[in-house]
């Protein structure tokens, strides 16, 4: 392996190409100081996200399933959505898994955080595990939301990214922490 690493580009010139209401699409002219290079590349720039792994008493995981219109089908993954700009990833986690989910939970502490796309975002979602969450209030769904609370025994993780039924590769990450952090990997 080199030990010396490629060369970064630089930003030049950075224009917003679309805004999408929970994003933007930004064009970026950005030169590669080697050879001086110089390309256009397109960017999207979107709030940081949270997901929550919730565990309760009975070593259950606390999931959702919700329709996600990029793939037009039902995807079985953690709760969690956008952090608001300036809202502490923690606080956000616990607010989105009361919104979606209408469970509360104790000792939060974020387990990690990964950048969803490098290659398209900029932004990362960030991992919160909860212990003890039990049910406390009615969910309060965003008005696209409809979503369904499913717990699943923490043995059945591994079996149902396996099968392909949790298949949203920012819930498999999220599960592969979780594991990291109890210890089954």
């Amino acid at each position: 392996m080199s030990d010396k690493f490629p060369s970064k580009w630089k930003v030049i010139q950075d224009d917003i190409h679309a805004d999408c209401r929970i994003f933007e699409v930004h064009k970026r002219k950005m030169l590669r100081d080697s050879d001086q290079k110089q390309g256009d590349f397109y960017v999207i720039e979107t709030n940081d996200w949270v997901n929550v792994l919730a565990m309760t008493p009975k070593q259950e995981i606390i999931l959702v399933r919700q329709f996600r219109y990029g793939t037009e089908e039902y995807s079985l993954e953690p709760p969690g959505g956008v952090i608001e700009k300036g809202e502490d990833p923690v606080v956000a986690g616990q607010r989105e898994l009361l919104e979606e989910t209408g469970y509360t939970g104790r000792n939060p502490k974020l387990i990690g955080d990964v950048f969803p796309n490098a290659a398209i975002m900029s932004n990362r979602c960030h991992f919160l595990f909860l212990t003890d969450v039990e049910k406390t209030a009615k969910v309060s769904f965003d008005p696209h939301e409809e979503l369904e609370t499913v717990k699943v025994s923490i043995d059945q993780l591994k079996d149902l990214v396996k099968s392909g039924e949790i298949s949203h590769s920012i819930g498999v990450n999220a599960v592969f922490h979780l594991m990291m952090e109890i210890g089954i990997v």
